[in-house]
């Protein structure tokens, strides 16, 4: 970013680490919302009703995304992105629906999303002094494993005999505070309708991280319950007239993880460390998946969702690798941790109470570059990203933990945690051997390229086979594919793990102890010192600054404030709105430019004035996709897909200056329903 553009935002709306959140800034929690701040700054008047019923109408999706309830009748808007998966799942070959769209005729067509589960927050409770206390006077891996131990015993106690809620204890401001989060979930979601992806993906990778867009990138699904749908009476509002320019929009969502809590030593070495290795790897990758879809049209089906992943968070690194090697950018930061250094030492007791915890976390920097690589192969990304590999790891560890008393487990195998590891493993998905070849391929080579040969666990990895050899051995072998296999295992417990004959869940079961044991090293060196520095860290920002602080984002439901903005930059002014008009202006006639055949049919029928894509001022990342646009009144008025490249810098810090949400407009999505799709029921629905 120029120095110049830079110079418009000052130090309080680069980051949350130093004093109170300035104009749009912040992924707030539902019970910490600053309700005064914004109907002072905006003239409207929300209150604690508004809030519980825009919380109770936004929805969590276990795929990542989010969505809301916006009809009577358990109707849900969310992204064709956040879809994907689903509806590669429902297709075949001969049946794409990514290029006919999912138009179901009828309620009765509308086909479920097997493996997607859909959460909606009841409640939150403080149980920061039960998790703090089961790790008092303790260091290392023994600190880590007791407190998540503590976490597996509250979420279980809360969940207990309530086979229809989720309990999850969520860290926030990085250790300050644990809080527990109470959602009703539903399992039973179906497909209701989805665009082709030449519609809902316009402009494709070229286009990403960009505005001006030209997506209609929204589909809808629905809750089912005893096989007939959900009545939800407090579902949002539907507003399909055009948004206007400086309107207030609110997004619920839940933002997946952003860094700005992070000290600059950790900063430096997502920048020197994290972040290169991340790059290389899904470079790779992207060129093996290039490589295998370009030989024909079932293997561009096969690979296409991956690809697509994998291209949208290789950029999403290009822009934060940007924003860490931009000098202004980090010395503004560096300058806001000086500020509350500043504050600490003003004040003797305080200062006694918290130590140096910057020291200390900058003192563990060395371990974390040792250790992060072994940690990240072996144990994080092991597999590559293949389906069978993760169920068969899946289906391994599940066995062994089940076998652990609960206050020994990985934390991710807790009671609480398990019903939903258990649907998403033996969920009857498709997966191809194909892809799974090359994902296990990649991951094993670039394993034993960067731990290199002379490390003693490529040995157990690889035994004396290369990582083409194996690939395609435990492949050629594994019936994983099969649900009933999968069932039968996770039924059968370790007795039945340990007696398989499958290729691969004896791969799984010989490397797990290198793998456990990279993680043993990552918890005792890195992971255990560094939560027990921040939470003192924490404990320094609310005695700085109180509660108008709002945390990282993690995963869960949040509340973010903007207006319908455009921005100028580097001399450009980008207006806050596409239509419909520039849809056909923008396109080529090539992919990924194409107009979709739909569209080209229905051109005479559209009004070209409609406002099809919006730019917000509001603070998103990764996790807002599908997020509710709402206005004052509670209506949807769009829903979030994307935010600009510049505005990838977001993980580390906010600047109102350039940062921008995209969503697409309610409007286009009644427009497209009616006269578009032949949709015109559900179009119906949303407008009663």
């Amino acid at each position: 970013m120029r120095p110049a553009l830079l110079a418009a935002a000052s130090i309080l709306s680069l980051t949350a680490t130093t004093a109170a959140a300035a104009a749009e800034e912040g992924m707030w929690t539902y019970d910490n919302f600053p309700l005064a701040r914004v109907n002072q700054t905006y003239g409207v008047n929300i209150d604690q009703a508004w809030l519980d019923r825009v919380r109770l109408a936004s929805v969590r999706l276990s795929t990542g995304c989010s969505a809301s309830i916006v009809s009577g009748e358990g109707l849900v808007l969310t992204n064709n992105h956040c879809v994907e998966a689903c509806v590669q799942n429902l297709s075949t070959a001969d049946n794409q629906y990514a290029q006919t769209g999912f138009l179901p005729a009828t309620r009765e067509d509308e086909r479920r999303c097997e493996g997607m589960q859909a959460e909606i927050l009841e409640g939150i409770a403080d149980v920061t002094d039960r998790v703090r206390a089961a790790g008092e006077g303790l260091e290392g891996r023994a600190f880590t494993q007791a407190r998540d131990a503590m976490i597996g015993q509250i979420e279980t106690e809360a969940c207990a005999d309530r086979p229809e809620l989720r309990c999850q204890v969520v860290s926030l401001y990085r250790g300050g505070q644990f809080k527990l989060y109470t959602y009703r979930k539903y399992e039973d979601v179906r497909l209701a309708f989805a665009p082709e992806e030449a519609a809902g993906s316009f402009g494709g990778d070229l286009d990403n991280f960009n505005f001006p867009r030209f997506s209609l990138d929204a589909a809808f699904l629905r809750l089912y319950a005893d096989g007939r749908p959900m009545a939800t009476p407090g579902h949002l509002g539907w507003d399909a007239g055009p948004p206007e320019a400086g309107e207030l929009v609110v997004i619920s969502g839940s933002p997946g993880s952003t860094q700005r809590l992070l000290t600059m030593s950790q900063l430096q070495t997502v920048r020197d460390v994290i972040l290169p290795l991340d790059q290389l790897t899904r470079s790779e990758l992207r060129g093996r998946l290039l490589r295998f879809g370009s030989e024909n049209a079932e293997n561009e089906f096969i690979a296409s969702s991956t690809l697509g992943s994998i291209e949208n968070s290789y950029k999403r690194g290009r822009g934060q690798a940007r924003a860490l090697i931009d000098a202004d950018f980090m010395a503004r930061r560096a300058e806001g941790e000086a500020e509350l250094r500043a504050r600490v030492a003003a004040d003797p007791a305080l200062a006694e109470r918290i130590g140096d915890p910057w020291g200390e976390i900058e003192a563990l920097q060395d371990d974390y570059a040792e250790l992060y690589p072994a940690y990240f192969f072996l144990e994080t990304r092991a597999g590559g990203g293949s389906q069978l590999f993760t169920w068969a790891r899946s289906l391994v560890r599940a066995a062994r933990e089940r076998e652990t008393p609960p206050a020994e487990r990985l934390v991710e195998y807790a009671d609480s945690r398990l019903p939903l590891r258990r649907r998403q493993t033996l969920a009857d998905t498709p997966t191809y051997p194909e892809l799974n070849e090359i994902q296990l391929e990649w991951w094993l080579s670039k394993t034993r390229e960067i731990l290199t040969v002379d490390d003693p666990r490529i040995r157990s990895l690889l035994g004396n086979e290369n990582p083409e050899q194996m690939a395609a051995r435990l492949m050629a072998g594994t019936t994983l594919a099969d649900p009933a296999v999968r069932t039968a295992l996770w039924d059968g417990g370790l007795a039945a793990i340990e007696a398989s004959d499958d290729p691969l869940i004896q791969f799984v079961l010989a490397i797990d102890g290198i793998a456990r044991d990279s993680r043993a090293d990552w918890e005792e060196r890195v992971e255990g010192p560094t939560d027990r520095a921040a939470e003192r860290l924490a404990s320094a920002r609310f005695a700085a600054y109180g509660d108008s602080l709002y945390p990282d984002a993690t995963g869960t439901p949040r509340l973010t404030f903007g207006r319908i903005e455009g921005w100028t930059y580097d001399g450009r002014t980008v207006a806050p709105f596409t239509t419909f008009a520039g849809l056909y202006d923008r396109a080529t006639g090539a992919p990924p430019f194409e107009i979709a055949p739909r569209w080209q049919a229905a051109r005479t029928e559209l009004d070209m004035d409609t406002r099809f894509d919006m730019a917000v001022s509001t603070d998103t990342i990764g996790g807002n996709s599908g997020s509710p646009a709402i206005n004052a009144d509670g209506e949807v008025i769009g829903a979030n897909f994307d935010s600009t490249f510049l505005g990838q810098r977001n993980a580390f810090g906010y600047d109102p200056a350039v940062n921008r949400s995209v969503s697409v407009t309610a409007q286009a999505i009644t427009a497209a329903l009616r006269q578009v799709y032949d949709m015109g029921r559900l179009a119906d629905e949303l407008e009663e």
